[in-house]
């Protein structure tokens, strides 16, 4: 939040000093049939004009029309105009700068009786403005995203209670202890929190996100009953938060959508190269939270701990050496040839069907079982649906913390350093300069990196590598802090110990892995 502020007032003081707006002085303009009695008038600026006016490149012709004033004795009158996005984005950021949403005003110039040059209010601060909107939006949007969350928590936390009731979840926790056992020794075997967590993470591998956040903050709920310091997270809350961040899914819906809509002819085509990505960010992320929680380690604990995890690290050796042995030896270009052979088409139509129907076979099948092992249906669904509009109320405070955080950093040109700084750098590993913004956002803002992306697709074209490789890096990833947000705010978990940092390291993975099996099939 501070390095946002920071680069507002810089850019600000920067563009203060090199007079980037011109204010005060007089662009010139042509008139088309100026008369006296009009007050709408068309002017018409020469993009030659206008470059070396602003000090810029390059720009367009431009014609628009303003509503002016009638003279005064001094020779000028006042004007307004309406800025829309066929204006240039200089003047659209000047109107947004004025503080009128799409307006800018200012005093026309004549000459001989006709309009002759404008000059434009004065703008400033521009970026600072951008900040605090920026702010006030966010908080307003973390609100709205909690009340949206509200009916949804309710529902999924009342079906969850029936099946709590009705031993479901423990039957759910025992067939899924050969799992858990690996990833969360420290859980009991029966406890609610396995079933929580397998339900989670089965949701959002079917994509259904309206039932995979109740799920996991039910989990994360059960997971608190066994934290000895309620403000401080586990190992096994570290390591639930970054299976979430990984995102290991099997079709990313929103990814293929927009695909769909900006024209693909293979909008289903990132399927592999998404769970490839996925896969890649879930293996990573668990190595560096099994890491993280190990620390710190005393030189006399280092051979106990080689010894309590040479299976594990043997296991991802001889899955790394399989995958070389697979890239050297051409068989993702098999891979490449079975997806453009129609499987991806398939594949996606099984998926959707799923999709469809998981969520009421899942509440059909819980509230049959509850009734046939007599829980109260009705008292059961009610109980625990309040349990989900207290969790969701509890969530807002951590939520708009994150959301104007981020907010800030974007829309005070921090990002900007950072992509300036990042692309020498990712230069080096053949990652194209036009996808960092996203790579960035994306742990960042669900719809800030959903723009990016359906700004990159629509300039380059969804099956472009350009757009393959952005679509892939939406569903590779997940959008890290505003998960940590909502999943640590339900429980009111200050203290997130190693979660930020695996789960960076986890969106790394997923990024660089995308950008590997992507330039692999299609660069």
């Amino acid at each position: 939040m501070g390095l946002g502020i920071i680069a507002a007032v810089y850019s600000d003081l920067s563009d203060n000093v090199t007079d980037k707006y011109r204010n005060g002085k007089e662009l010139p303009v042509e008139v088309v049939d100026y008369t006296a009695a009009e007050n709408n008038v068309n002017f018409a600026v020469k993009g030659d004009d206008f470059a070396r006016f602003y000090n810029i490149e390059s720009a367009e012709d431009l014609t628009f029309q303003a509503k002016i004033g009638k003279p005064g004795e001094n020779g000028k009158a006042s004007f307004h105009l309406v800025v829309d996005d066929n204006f240039p984005k200089l003047w659209q950021k000047m109107a947004a700068g004025a503080g009128k949403e799409n307006d800018l005003d200012g005093t026309v110039i004549f000459r001989e009786g006709k309009p002759a040059g404008l000059v434009i209010e004065k703008i400033g601060f521009v970026k600072l403005k951008d900040v605090t909107n920026e702010a006030l939006d966010k908080a307003g949007i973390a609100v709205e995203i909690v009340i949206g969350l509200i009916g949804i928590m309710a529902l999924w936390l009342g079906v969850m209670k029936i099946a709590e009731e009705a031993g479901i979840i423990k039957l759910i926790a025992r067939a899924a202890r050969p799992l858990t056992r690996v990833l969360f020794p420290e859980i009991p075997a029966d406890h609610p929190a396995v079933g929580s967590i397998i339900m989670n993470l089965s949701a959002t591998f079917l994509g259904l996100g309206n039932a995979a956040t109740p799920f996991g903050i039910k989990a994360m709920e059960d997971l608190n009953t066994l934290n000895e310091q309620k403000d401080t997270a586990t190992n096994a809350m570290c390591t639930f938060m970054v299976l979430n961040t990984a995102s290991f899914a099997l079709m990313p819906t929103t990814a293929i959508a927009l695909r769909a809509a900006a024209g693909s002819s293979q909008p289903a085509i990132i399927i592999g190269t998404t769970m490839f990505g996925s896969f890649c960010a879930t293996i990573v992320g668990i190595l560096a939270t099994k890491t993280f929680e190990r620390f710190p380690i005393k030189l006399t604990e280092i051979k106990d701990w080689i010894n309590t995890n040479l299976k594990f690290m043997a296991a991802i050796a001889a899955a790394t050496l399989l995958f070389f042995v697979f890239y050297h030896t051409g068989v993702f270009s098999l891979f490449d040839g079975l997806l453009k052979s129609g499987f991806s088409g398939a594949l996606k139509g099984v998926i959707e069907i799923i999709s469809v129907l998981a969520i009421p076979a899942l509440i059909f099948s819980f509230v049959l079982l509850g009734a046939i092992k007599k829980v109260k249906i009705y008292e059961t669904f009610v109980e625990g649906a309040k349990e989900g509009f207290e969790i969701a109320v509890t969530i807002i405070p951590y939520l708009v913390a994150i959301l104007v955080a981020i907010g800030i950093f974007r829309a005070g040109g921090a990002m900007d350093w950072l992509v300036a700084i990042l692309e020498p750098v990712t230069g080096l590993i053949g990652f194209p300069a036009e996808a960092i913004p996203m790579a960035l956002m994306r742990p960042l803002s669900g719809s800030g990196s959903l723009g990016i992306m359906a700004e990159i697709i629509s300039e380059h074209g969804p099956d472009s590598f350009l757009g393959i490789l952005v679509s892939t890096f939406f569903g590779s990833t997940e959008t890290t802090f505003y998960v940590l947000a909502v999943y640590f705010g339900a429980v009111n978990i200050r203290k997130t110990r190693h979660a930020v940092a695996a789960g960076i390291i986890s969106d790394v993975a997923g990024i660089l892995a995308a950008l590997f099996i992507v330039r692999l099939l299609y660069g």
